[in-house]
């Protein structure tokens, strides 16, 4: 008998299962909205044009070699990550009080500062949105915290934010809770606070000495502004809060198989950057040991460049439009079908997706009848939705949400 028998099988990870059944599925009219990625209005994978400008010259150049990048990653690509992140005037940044580290995409980004208030500050709860990505929880609990809890965010009824439930339950947090946030674009509910909203909330932060872990995946993406997307992080900072930043680089810049991040931590003493950057070191070490080069050095070339990087942010603003467009006419549509319910938070919720608030059976009687594809929570993603099939998926949903 074979030492790996009877390991039974993990649960399915939902959104790379649809992938498999989109693919498998013979249907002509099949339509993933489960993917997590952008397309472009023929529904494919858009690499964009200053991305491929910046491989280019990343190639060409005969004085790169391929030698281990340091354990905290390529220098140039951490100080404009962060630069991205809170602003080139930004006063943690002058007074050298964050620390930024290279990661394997947001996910290790996320992974790395959970290990490190796990390991080293001995945190031992962490507070997610009751509705988020699923793998916020997966990952602090792989970690070893033993409270992974939820504070209130959405409500159902008002297909909002629930702002009263979410500072209550940061009210009641204990000293030192670690507070999973979304920087912009919040998946799964594409809910945000609004300027106000987040003040509220950061004060109740600062009063309850809590963490911050901020995750920031789709900066740009909402308003088509990188610096709009950023407010969150830039109040955190300027109130003097200490916490942490989880970026990724799939979404804004396409960049999804290169799987590039950044963790930055914010303090409010710079004589604390040497050890920290050690603790951190150590963790990395023993987990991916250095990162790889290519994408942190297209993203550094883009950044650090003023052409390349306003090409980059002209681009980003051609990605949010087309969803902000895709938004209004599926918006329409239901609106012109009379479909039940209001749908006005297809076009007030914001980023990629849209958080329908559909059933589990409407969603699979759009998977078993129209070959459409979505997680069962009613997630869409708005970029799978293109000229050509938004009026397919408007009336499917207007039958769905009818009959079922």
């Amino acid at each position: 008998m074979s030492l790996f028998q009877g390991l039974g099988f993990a649960p399915v990870i939902e959104v790379f299962d649809l992938n498999r059944r989109f693919y498998a599925d013979e249907s002509p009219e099949k339509v993933n909205l489960g993917l997590g990625a952008y397309r472009n209005d023929d529904g494919e994978p858009w690499v964009l044009p200053v991305v491929h400008k910046a491989e280019e010259l990343v190639v060409s150049n005969r004085t790169l070699n391929h030698e281990y990048l340091p354990i905290c990653g390529l220098p140039e690509f951490r100080q404009a990550a962060t630069r991205l992140a809170l602003g080139s005037e930004s006063v943690v940044i002058k007074e050298n009080r964050v620390l930024s580290i290279q990661t394997i995409g947001g996910t290790g980004s996320l992974r790395l500062a959970a290990e490190f208030l796990k390991q080293k500050l001995h945190l031992d709860t962490v507070l997610i949105s009751s509705l988020t990505w699923d793998n916020h929880s997966g990952i602090f609990k792989a970690t070893g915290y033993s409270q992974v809890n939820e504070y209130r965010y959405w409500n159902p009824g008002t297909k909002g934010l629930d702002l009263d439930g979410l500072l209550a339950d940061l009210q009641n947090a204990t000293e030192k809770t670690v507070v999973i946030l979304h920087t912009c674009a919040h998946n799964t509910t594409a809910t945000d606070p609004s300027p106000q909203q987040w003040k509220q909330i950061v004060s109740v932060l600062k009063e309850r000495k809590l963490i911050p872990v901020m995750d920031c995946t789709y900066q740009g993406l909402v308003s088509g502004d990188v610096d709009e997307d950023a407010y969150p992080l830039r109040l955190l900072a300027s109130d003097g809060v200490e916490f942490l930043i989880a970026q990724s680089f799939s979404k804004n810049f396409g960049l999804y198989n290169e799987r590039l991040g950044n963790l930055a931590i914010i303090t409010k003493d710079s004589s604390t950057i040497d050890e920290m950057r050690s603790q951190c070191e150590m963790i990395i070490r023993r987990i991916w040991s250095n990162p790889p080069h290519h994408g942190a050095r297209v993203v550094a070339t883009i950044l650090n460049d003023k052409s390349l990087y306003q090409e980059w942010k002209d681009q980003v603003i051609i990605m949010a439009d087309r969803i902000k467009l895709m938004r209004k006419m599926l918006h329409e549509r239901l609106v012109n079908l009379k479909t039940p319910g209001d749908w006005n938070h297809v076009l007030t919720q914001t980023g990629m997706f849209v958080y329908t608030g559909m059933t589990s059976p409407q969603v699979k009687y759009l998977t078993s009848k129209f070959h459409i594809y979505l997680t069962k929570m009613g997630r869409i993603n708005m970029c799978a939705m293109t000229t050509k099939n938004v009026d397919y998926v408007s009336k499917a949903i207007h039958e769905a949400v009818t009959t079922q």
